[in-house]
């Protein structure tokens, strides 16, 4: 029987591997142990909560005033035992984050195999984003497969010299993540009806009919000037659209909170929340007219929920969406993101080609294809 190891430890990475472990657990021929990190506690918890998942191995890492030194040595060393101790055919990391670099490198040292999930996505700027681009190459350096979500990522990886044998094509498993959330409010409707009291508790205006732009940011490379430009441009949004809501659950990095707090703080149309769980989350996200981020998921997300998407970066390791023509780069600045914004609020047209645009993530099933590829590939 094939022993399969998944390993993360971010909400993002959670969100994105829930339906994989699930779908892993229901394969009577695979053993599946689910390791996390706890890179970050209080989110991640979250998220196993939402998807009911209950991880084997917990190595909570997480330190107040932790740094990418604390974290990626931390991780290194408790995954040398955890190796040790499990011995499993292959680990499955996610994307770009210290998790899952520092565990590809305790594979790597160990001599286990990696199977990357979300490979080959690039910017070709390690500085850009800091430190996720590095991570995500390292860790491309290290796999053994290569789960791409689009053909973009597997050309990318080709062009690096990776085997074609080792790349498969599976969309994106945050699209099995939407739906499967999706799917479930829909179904439960004790489910949605308190995820809309908890909403209204956070948000006291007509949020479900009045039009409001969701925005989140948390990227390093945009803290200090970056933020205060962001917030700059938000304020003179509030005020010049005054029967538009700006919605912003505001992530608890202190590096966000105090110039987010500073600007925006008692402005009318203006509502900064704690960060909402993710079925919460996801069901705000539907309801919203446009989306301004620097996140990479919801890059992926809001595009199958036809939202147009402004992205606080200059470059992104996600061009699919920008060729689509569904994710538009304007990044922190100020003049950028008020006029993409205004445009959006006022041209009809221009709204609609952006949410109507083809997205290119997938069809929900990238699951079952890493699934398939480990029964059929990966030796035991």
């Amino acid at each position: 029987m094939k022993k399969v190891m998944v390993v993360f430890g971010t909400r993002p990475e959670a969100i994105k591997m829930a339906p994989l472990c699930h779908r892993l657990r229901e394969q009577k021929d695979i053993e599946t142990i689910i390791c996390v990190t706890a890179q970050h506690r209080e989110m991640l918890d979250q998220v196993l909560s939402i998807f009911e998942l209950t991880p084997d191995i917990d190595l909570n890492v997480m330190k107040k005033g932790q740094d990418l030194y604390d974290v990626t040595s931390n991780i290194l060393l408790k995954m040398r035992n955890t190796l040790k101790e499990e011995k499993p055919d292959i680990v499955l990391v996610h994307g770009d984050t210290t998790t899952t670099f520092a565990t590809s490198l305790a594979c790597f040292y160990m001599g286990v195999k990696v199977g990357h999930v979300e490979a080959g996505l690039r910017t070709h700027d390690i500085q850009a984003p800091f430190p996720e681009e590095y991570n995500r190459q390292s860790t491309g350096i290290i796999a053994d497969f290569h789960f791409a979500p689009t053909d973009l990522s597997q050309q990318n990886l080709l062009a690096e010299g990776k085997n074609k044998e080792s790349i498969i094509v599976t969309g994106n498993t945050v699209i099995d993540a939407l739906h499967l959330v999706l799917k479930t409010i829909d179904v439960d409707k004790n489910k949605s009806k308190d995820i809309t009291l908890r909403l209204n508790e956070r948000l006291p205006f007509a949020w479900e009919a009045a039009r409001f732009v969701l925005i989140t940011g948390h990227r390093r490379e945009n803290f200090g000037q970056g933020f205060l430009d962001i917030c700059e441009a938000i304020k003179e949004l509030a005020m010049k659209n005054p029967d538009t809501h700006f919605v912003y659950p505001v992530h608890l990095n202190p590096n966000v909170q105090k110039p987010v707090y500073e600007s925006l703080l008692g402005l009318d149309n203006v509502w900064l929340i704690e960060p909402l769980e993710y079925e919460d989350f996801v069901y705000l996200l539907k309801q919203s007219y446009l989306v301004l981020t620097d996140s990479g998921g919801i890059q992926e997300e809001a595009p199958s929920l036809g939202k147009p998407v402004l992205v606080m970066r200059d470059v992104t390791e996600r061009p699919e969406a920008v060729e689509a023509g569904t994710v538009k780069l304007v990044g922190a600045s100020k003049k950028n993101i008020i006029s993409s914004i205004d445009l959006l609020l006022n041209d009809e047209a221009m709204y609609t080609k952006m949410s109507q645009a083809h997205n290119p993530y997938g069809d929900g099933k990238a699951c079952d294809r890493i699934v398939e590829y480990i029964r059929e590939s990966v030796n035991d």
